[in-house]
């Protein structure tokens, strides 16, 4: 039997507040608790959670934590919740700047459980690290009701704060693939709460291996944009995630349209340097095409030359050999005539996301038994 070991159930990539965000406005939190859904990606009998203070000047108290499974909306299943504790105590203190790991508790979990974390937060918290377009809705009450299963009154919100992930203990075989990228992995167009995402949708065809998600709609490979560049933030959101052992890249499309278009010797150089990284930690690393945006409603992108650098850059990655394989999710959601446009079936309404039905497509231009021929377990 393989030895128990911590392996990551779940990831949140967060940004920092203090950027300008045109998706989402930051907010912060003082005597309110905050409910939130995390599908976790494979089965254990313990979990533990990670929370984050790190964008921020002030310490972060946390009041009270429970978790539990989810049922419906705010809802959880009541006899399944669980207080949190931190070194022992029930309440904790997150210095600004730190990350803070809850102790282990038994709650046995199979694959695909959706758990509900509550976090009471008494004080002031100043403007918060979130994911602004996490595909999951979660929701806010005034006052301590961390452990009651159904809340009468709660505000709604489509951003995530302070989660960034849930490691599950298991014995399980479980190679992990972390898909590290922007919003076409974040989920950005699929269904909010439906856990649609490509990288959802991969994770189900995976025999033994889990798929955990650290996209953020809206960055860069190259510059720092919506969070930290991609290559900036490849060892805290790649390298440090427990039981690692491959990467599922997507960047491109935000270095092509926002702010001006990269060089395509830039954007190629970017992608080598990605492959190093992962190669010189040992791990294989598979990349997407870059995928269609000509149609795209979003006022003051460079779409006319970064249609251009896309298809060059594109022809590169079809052919380079720096990756251990590349998929062409491109070709997979793009329309016939041009390859500019995202086919309308796939197209979120945007012109630069794709629906449900697009990040089935997505996930099904990956190639399994390249993974499988890299990734061991999978």
């Amino acid at each position: 039997m393989t030895a128990q070991r911590w392996v990551a159930g779940f990831r949140a990539p967060l940004v920092n507040p203090a950027e300008e965000i045109r998706l989402a406005e930051p907010r912060g939190f003082a005597g309110e608790t905050l409910r939130q859904i995390a599908r976790v990606a494979g089965a254990g009998s313990q979990l533990r959670v990670r929370l984050t203070n790190r964008y921020s000047e002030r310490d972060l108290v946390i009041g009270a934590a429970h978790i539990a499974f989810a049922k419906t909306g705010s809802e959880i299943v009541g006899e399944t919740d669980t207080v949190l504790r931190f070194a022992g105590a029930e309440q904790a203190r997150i210095p600004a700047g730190a990350d803070l790991i809850s102790d282990p508790i038994e709650l046995p979990i199979a694959a695909g459980t959706e758990l509900a974390l509550s976090l009471y937060l008494p004080e002031p918290t100043g403007f918060a690290a979130f994911a602004h377009l996490p595909a999951q809705p979660g929701w806010i009450t005034s006052g301590d009701h961390t452990g009651e299963a159904v809340w009468s009154t709660a505000e709604e919100t489509g951003s995530r704060f302070f989660l960034t992930g849930i490691d599950v203990l298991t014995d399980a075989d479980a190679p992990v693939l972390v898909a590290f990228g922007d919003s076409w992995f974040e989920g950005v167009g699929s269904t909010p709460g439906g856990n649609h995402r490509s990288v959802d949708v991969l994770g189900e065809k995976l025999a033994k291996g889990w798929a955990v998600n650290q996209g953020i709609g809206g960055n860069r490979l190259l510059t720092d944009e919506v969070g930290e560049h991609g290559l900036a933030r490849f060892e805290r959101d790649v390298l440090s995630v427990p039981g690692v052992t491959g990467v599922w890249a997507n960047f491109g499309i935000n270095d092509l349209i926002v702010g001006g278009t990269a060089p395509a010797a830039q954007l190629i150089a970017g992608y080598i340097e990605l492959a190093r990284l992962a190669h010189t930690a040992g791990l294989p690393i598979y990349a997407n095409t870059v995928g269609p945006f000509a149609g795209v409603i979003y006022p003051g992108l460079s779409v006319a030359e970064g249609v251009r650098v896309r298809r060059e850059v594109n022809e590169w990655l079809r052919t380079t050999d720096v990756f251990d394989a590349v998929f062409d999710i491109a070709a997979a959601v793009q329309d016939s005539e041009t390859g500019d446009f995202i086919r309308a079936e796939f197209d979120s309404g945007d012109g630069l996301h794709l629906n449900d039905a697009g990040h089935r497509a997505m996930a099904g231009a990956v190639d399994i038994s390249a993974l499988t021929a890299h990734l061991s377990g999978v």
